[in-house]
């Protein structure tokens, strides 16, 4: 494929990420109840991924993988999801999205204490600017009279730290299970459906009082999330010689739109000591760039 196909998808894929963040925001303004809107989240992913990436299940169960890797990824997609929607409601759509691409440092740190892998002084560097940019996204201004925020001081900067530690851990999980063999679209259906199963039984043990609205909310966060992943993954089968170009220019597309959205159509106040955390995240992401 081309490289304008390969760019168009990865353009499709940020706009739909970020598009997350705005529809969750938007809804909480409207008394939307994430809880609903993430279970039918899971519905419509499921189905589309079926549907699209064709998971081959017998491969997925020829492969022993452990039912743990599920089920823990099952338990933590919805649990983040729901820390992310209240993250963009308490902290914003820019921080948030910030918080969420630099949880990349997470696995690096990780196979640096656990496993012994060696640091280079590039990874060193992305690892340092990316924890500076933390502690300049995470310092939330004043809010101004008319703001669309909503959250308190006390806690604008705890949700966006637990998005970027729920998503790394995540990412942790994601590449053990890929490693120890599972079929990519095969294991993501498995989550998925799982992830909807337990959504579910939680919305019926607090008897929630369910609403069309917030179910329908749910179809289009639903088509958004999971067309997100899609077009990724076909960005990457695009541009199979540039797998640093997709990396970069996902995480750095995701960070200028959610900013530029976040400031524009939702008005979320930035100091300088916050841009400066965004151009520091940026910094971040072109030194861990897959070299």
């Amino acid at each position: 494929m081309s490289l304008g196909t390969g760019l168009a998808y990865l353009a499709a894929s940020v706009t739909c990420s970020v598009s997350v963040g705005a529809l969750l925001k938007a809804g909480r303004t409207r008394g939307l109840d994430a809880r609903q809107a993430i279970f039918a989240n899971y519905i419509v992913a499921s189905l589309l991924c079926w549907g699209l990436l064709r998971p081959d299940m017998e491969r997925l169960l020829s492969t022993g993988e452990p039912l743990l890797f599920f089920l823990a990824l099952a338990v933590l997609l919805p649990t983040i999801f729901l820390a992310l929607a209240r993250s963009v409601t308490e902290a914003g759509i820019v921080r948030t999205d910030a918080a969420q691409r630099l949880s990349l440092v997470i696995p690096l740190l990780l196979a640096f204490v656990l496993f012994g892998e060696v640091l280079t002084s590039q990874k060193l560097l992305g690892i340092g600017l990316a924890m500076a940019a933390l502690l300049c996204l995470l310092r939330k201004p004043a809010p101004a009279a008319g703001s669309y925020y909503h959250g308190s001081h006390g806690s604008s900067w705890l949700w966006p730290l637990v998005v970027l530690l729920g998503y790394g851990v995540i990412d942790i999980l994601f590449k053990q299970m890929a490693l120890a063999g599972a079929a990519f679209s095969g294991g993501l259906l498995v989550v998925f459906v799982l992830a909807g199963v337990l959504m579910l039984l939680y919305l019926l043990l607090v008897r929630a009082r369910w609403k069309r609205s917030h179910l329908l909310t749910g179809v289009l966060l639903g088509a958004l999330n999971f067309a997100n992943i899609y077009t990724y993954i076909r960005a990457h089968q695009s541009l199979p010689g540039n797998p640093s170009l997709v990396f970069s220019a996902m995480n750095m597309g995701v960070i200028v739109l959610g900013t530029l959205v976040g400031a524009l159509l939702f008005r979320e106040r930035l100091s300088r000591l916050n841009l400066l955390g965004v151009l520091l995240a940026l910094g971040a992401i072109v030194a861990l760039m897959p070299r």
